[in-house]
């Protein structure tokens, strides 16, 4: 390591660990919650067993196509603090059920087997190589090179997992990642890559472009120059450019030094901008684009034009957590939307596609970065909720045609992200299978639904009873049993 690194990483650990000092006592000094967290009480409380169910009910008919394991992330803290939790930060878990000739064979559910796990339950640790003292992984679990992983933004290495989710070990790309990866890497079906934009709060001032080949290991790694520490959840690929959304959501020491748990909040100083990188270009060749302040958890997908434009479709947020002592996402999105990018002229038109309120937004991911027809996505309350879901219906956009179909799950019943999976390799766009998890609050029950992408407002094929209420969580794939480097969707 050159010598200037060596000062720059020893100044960093020293201010690193003032912080911390200051912060802890700030935190003891906060007062407690006078009402109870709505992202620990209710359908959020936590799991408290790991369970291992077999032969499970199911109503219906499993498609016999479905040979493989639904897999859901999402935070279930042991011990959490509610004057400081913040849903991005929960210990994780992994929730899985397996399905093969048209059987549901099993549901498991695990802790990610990180050091504070270890410690609150017994478990061993999962073995292997941490980065940068944090090993909490708690919002994504993809398909890539042959396994299963669990994935965490701005901290963590990526925990591989077993095919029961037992075994799990912390594995850095076979040594050749480097620092934090990202919880919403893509995927390319045609270059059998896994693009990624990374960063680390304790890094303010570069990002990292990591694309992971087809072997599991990195391939190619690029530092691009930022300010502030901004919080990059996701990107964008088209077939030339990775898109770098740099907005101004950014590391906040105010929020650090007050002691509570999630360092991030809306800065306005912050100017908003895409980035356009070149599929191979270096830092010097991003084109930076200028846009109206606004932030963006998630794209849905971005494909070039023929006249040298491209197209970036994204869930939109005016602005987020603005106070600085949120716990959790604190706005409603403004709505789905088409931004066109002129990368000579660096400009973007904006389009609504659709006001209403949503968020993690799919596609069938075999059209990444190219042009594509369908994009679902899961509706949220009309009005914010501090909840963030509720019983809401999914969503199937046509994006030729402009219409919007709608599946309603029944009162009461509150649904999560649901994944595309395409019938075969060579299937149409829509044909296929959504599936994703729903919970009943009123009997503490939750169920793995299938619904026929070509059928979406008919009841499902299939229902896959669970006898327990699966927390909400964040994201969740699927991984077919000839897994072949897709990411998660993808056969």
């Amino acid at each position: 390591m050159p010598a200037a690194d060596l000062v720059e990483t020893a100044v960093r650990a020293l201010a690193s660990r003032a912080v911390s000092g200051i912060a802890a006592f700030n935190r003891w000094r906060l007062p407690a919650r006078t009402t109870p967290h709505p992202l620990l009480t209710g359908i959020h409380a936590p799991m408290r067993d790991e369970l291992t169910l077999t032969d499970l009910a199911v109503e219906g008919t499993i498609p016999p196509e479905l040979d493989g394991r639904y897999l859901r992330m999402g935070p279930n803290p042991i011990a959490a603090d509610p004057r400081i939790y913040h849903w991005f930060i929960g210990d994780g878990m992994v929730h899985g059920v397996r399905l093969r000739r048209g059987r549901a064979e099993w549901y498991r559910n695990r802790w990610i087997r990180s050091t504070p796990v270890a410690k609150a339950t017994g478990i061993p640790a999962a073995p292997g190589p941490r980065f940068g003292g944090f090993d909490t992984v708690n919002t994504n679990v993809v398909g890539h090179a042959g396994a299963a992983w669990a994935l965490v933004e701005a901290g963590s290495t990526p925990v591989r997992l077993g095919e029961t989710l037992e075994d799990q070990r912390y594995d850095d790309f076979a040594g050749t990642l480097g620092g934090s990866f990202t919880a919403h890497p893509h995927y390319d079906p045609v270059t059998r890559e896994l693009h990624a934009v990374c960063y680390q709060a304790t890094d303010p001032n570069r990002v990292r472009h990591v694309v992971v080949g087809d072997d599991g290991r990195v391939s190619r790694r690029v530092e691009i120059p930022v300010k502030d520490g901004p919080l990059i959840h996701d990107c964008a690929l088209t077939e030339r450019f990775v898109i770098v959304f740099d907005l101004p959501l950014t590391i906040s020491m105010k929020v650090v030094m007050d002691g509570y748990g999630f360092p991030y909040a809306w800065n306005p100083d912050h100017p908003a901008r895409l980035g356009l990188l070149p599929r191979h270009g270096t830092a010097a060749d991003v084109i930076w684009i200028d846009v109206d302040p606004c932030f963006i958890f998630h794209a849905a997908n971005a494909f070039d034009l023929p006249d040298g434009r491209l197209v970036l479709d994204a869930v939109v947020y005016d602005r987020m957590f603005v106070s600085g002592e949120e716990i959790g996402p604190d706005e409603a999105a403004r709505g789905f939307e088409r931004w066109t990018v002129d990368p000579v002229r660096r400009t973007v038109e904006r389009r609504t596609l659709d006001p209403k309120p949503q968020e993690f937004p799919r596609l069938d991911e075999r059209r990444i970065g190219r042009p594509y027809r369908y994009a679902y996505a899961l509706a949220l309350p009309e009005r914010f909720d501090p909840a963030l879901v509720g019983a809401a219906p999914i969503l199937k956009h046509d994006l030729e045609t402009g219409e919007r179909l709608e599946h309603h799950f029944g009162e009461g019943r509150i649904p999560g992200e649901f994944v595309f999976v395409p019938r075969a390799p060579d299937s149409a766009e829509d044909e296929g299978w959504m599936i994703g998890l729903v919970i009943n609050p009123a009997s503490e029950t939750s169920a793995l639904e299938i619904i026929d992408a070509r059928a979406f407002a008919a009841p499902p094929v299939a229902v896959v009873r669970l006898p327990h209420r699966i927390p909400p969580g964040f994201h969740g794939n699927w991984v077919p049993e000839r897994q072949a480097g897709s990411n998660g969707a993808g056969y």
